[in-house]
């Protein structure tokens, strides 16, 4: 399990990491990686591989915002109920269920920001359990998933001359 646990710490770090790089990290030969690799994707632990992307870096118009919703249960439907129906929607990013002042967190992507305020008032609000929505839009993203979107400069010193 020790060997899954630093494949996987490797494959979060860069899944672009050939298999007899990520071999030569772990010690092990590369037959063994690609046995846990599947092991990993057959059990569910991994589920895809994306991309880091820094949309501010790219001439595509792109809009984030992090909205939280209060729901109200029944006796017939449970949180379970409630994600798939708005996990369904491909303007999701995801969905988690959370402790504190609200019960989902949801990530929702678009195009604009009409879009996704659009997406938010005409299909989530009306979901008869959710009692309410409160939308914030990310205005710049300095770190996603581990990487930070600086300018490669880390030196924050001032210059001194003579």
């Amino acid at each position: 399990m020790e060997a899954k646990r630093e494949l996987l710490d490797l494959l979060l770090s860069d899944a672009r990491q050939s298999t007899e790089d990520i071999a030569r990290q772990l010690g092990v030969d590369a037959a063994t990686v690609e046995k846990l690799v599947d092991e990993l994707e057959s059990e569910g632990a991994v589920r895809g591989y994306q991309a880091v992307v820094d949309w501010d870096s790219v001439d595509e118009e792109h809009v984030r915002a992090e909205v939280e919703l209060n729901v109200e249960l029944d006796r017939e439907t449970g949180y379970e109920e409630i994600a798939r129906r708005i996990a369904k929607f491909p303007e999701v990013a995801s969905l988690r269920l959370i402790s504190g002042s609200y019960d989902f967190a949801v990530d929702v992507e678009g195009e604009s920001m009409h879009d996704v305020s659009n997406f938010v008032s005409e299909q989530i609000a009306p979901i008869p359990e959710v009692t309410q929505t409160v939308t914030h839009f990310v205005m710049r993203t300095y770190k996603e998933r581990g990487v930070y979107f600086g300018d490669g400069d880390d030196d924050d010193r001032l210059a001194v001359s003579p």
